[in-house]
């Protein structure tokens, strides 16, 4: 199995994960020019953009250490272009959550980062 199948399928355990925990989700690998967000959901009232991060084994650290500065930069830009195309309004409340999967251990990191505006 390449990395992108076992990424598939750590998602797709991530998803049952989040789904078992009350998630509504709506998206999964939502792609625009901006970037990549793994997916997308309501947790309660906020609307969500969870990025999944696996790692085998702690060589690189662990798999929430790998959602840099950059990448958050990049979800969020993502995000922007989201909430505009399915028109959510500035008084939406919004969430970037990480979950990460070492070996077999789920962490779900709520507010793992915060808004990262456009510079």
């Amino acid at each position: 199995m390449n990395t992108r199948e076992i990424g598939a399928q750590k998602e797709t355990q991530v998803c049952a994960y989040l789904l078992s925990a009350g998630v509504d989700i709506k998206e999964r690998n939502f792609r625009c020019r901006q970037g990549e967000v793994d997916i997308i959901g309501y947790d309660g009232d906020y609307l969500v953009f969870f990025e999944v991060k696996y790692r085998s084994n702690t060589r690189k650290g662990s798999a929430a250490e790998a959602v840099g500065f950059a990448k958050q930069k990049k979800i969020c830009r993502v995000a922007d272009y989201y909430r505009v195309i399915h028109q959510y309004g500035e008084d939406t409340p919004i969430r970037f959550d990480v979950v990460a999967v070492d070996k077999e251990k789920t962490t779900w990191i709520k507010n793992a980062f915060y808004y990262v505006a456009r510079s």
